[in-house]
């Protein structure tokens, strides 16, 4: 059986979780996101805890197993913590600096590279 496939996710306090056939919808603190999965694959939600099941061994449906949950438990912390990505620059000549809500980077090239924010992105140096 799938490794992560076989964890069920938990739901936490504040997340409301909607499953609809094979669409499910989960609503949080940061807000809503929506996916609708393969038929092939069983998504159960059982109190606090959503599990996903398979029907057979197949090679096929041991992919779908745990890429649908891995699915959920990505739509679960996206809705209470967020998503973020951090960047490491390291070494001589290298400058990140944050002007306003601009990111100025200095990466060795002839001039500087600003990077201005898409909406609901924050950036942190």
């Amino acid at each position: 059986m799938s490794r992560v496939g076989k964890q069920p996710v938990t739901i936490p306090g504040g997340v409301k979780v909607d499953l609809k056939d094979r669409h499910m919808t989960v609503t949080g603190p940061k807000g809503t996101l929506e996916q609708t999965f393969n038929p092939e694959v069983t998504v159960a939600v059982d109190g606090d805890q959503i599990t996903v099941t398979r029907p057979s061994d197949r090679p096929d449906h041991r992919a779908l197993h745990g890429l649908t949950r891995a699915l959920i438990n990505n739509m679960v912390v996206g809705v209470t913590d967020g998503y973020e990505k951090v960047l490491q620059i390291q070494g001589v000549g290298y400058r990140v600096a944050l002007q306003g809500k601009s990111l100025n980077l200095t990466l060795g090239f002839s001039h500087p590279v600003n990077i201005d924010p898409p909406e609901g992105i924050t950036f942190a140096v």
